[in-house]
């Protein structure tokens, strides 16, 4: 008996080796590591979080790259727009001519009130529906801390007070070139916004995946098993099953031998 009951602990943890190795799991069932489970449980659900975040983050670096690329156009506009109200002061122009530099001039103003209404997936890129900037919470943890990238917003009143001027005239293309210049200094601010929101997501992309790497390899610590050590466990006890069935059938026969005696 005692020789049958060391032969079912040796088999179970053959069998739990086993188990471990085909698995390249040291937790396989609850029993295994109850604590350790309830951690490496604890572990996934907070990395699961932490990709949801990089996805969130990746896809706000997307929507600010979209606006740059528009903003980087607007400043083509808004500059040739400026060498338009330059041109039409010119002395030796007549009303005719001024006349065509406005006609130019109007449909840039034009181009960039149309930017102004451009969307990223169905968000606005520079303005909500109430005119006011996009201001954007952007999620950057586990923990549903978020960013606030600051909004551009194109319908604002240096760049309509832009779009909406005209050079027809040498006074107005004066008036025009003021207010031109005012909107490239408010795009140039809003450019350098858009480059922090950037930068910063990069940090915080950078950040969730030091954290993740670092989670990973702790839960990993917790559930995955040491193919040398285990491969020595397994050979350990294959040997003590192959030598405990032996022993429990030698146990077995050594009431034939008491048989013979009394026979």
């Amino acid at each position: 008996m005692g020789a049958s009951t060391l032969l079912m602990q040796s088999s179970t943890k053959l069998a739990q080796s086993l188990a471990r190795l085909s698995s390249g799991s040291k937790i396989n069932s609850p029993a295994d590591d109850s604590a350790g489970l309830a951690v490496s449980m604890k572990l996934n659900a907070q990395i699961a979080r932490i990709d949801g975040a990089s996805n969130n983050v990746g896809n706000a670096v997307s929507f600010s790259q979209t606006q740059d690329g528009y903003v980087a156009k607007v400043n083509d506009a808004l500059s040739r727009m400026s060498e338009l109200a330059v041109l039409s002061q010119d002395v030796t122009k007549t009303s005719s001519d001024r006349q065509l530099y406005n006609v130019e001039f109007k449909a840039l103003g034009s181009y960039i009130n149309n930017v102004a209404t451009k969307d990223f997936n169905g968000v606005s890129l520079f303005a909500d529906n109430a005119g006011a900037s996009v201001s954007l919470n952007v999620t950057t943890d586990s923990e549903a801390n978020t960013f606030n990238m600051v909004g551009v917003d194109l319908m604002g009143a240096s760049y309509t007070a832009a779009t909406g001027a005209t050079i027809d005239t040498n006074a107005n293309a004066n008036a025009a070139l003021g207010l031109v210049k005012n909107a490239l200094s408010q795009l140039a601010t809003d450019r350098a916004n858009i480059g922090s929101n950037i930068e910063s997501l990069g940090y915080y992309n950078d950040q969730l995946a030091a954290l993740k790497n670092n989670l990973a390899a702790a839960n990993s610590r917790i559930t995955d098993v040491d193919v040398a050590q285990e491969s020595t466990t397994y050979a350990k006890y294959n040997i003590l099953v192959q030598s405990g069935t032996a022993m429990l059938a030698q146990a077995n026969s050594l009431p034939q031998s008491v048989l013979k005696l009394l026979g």
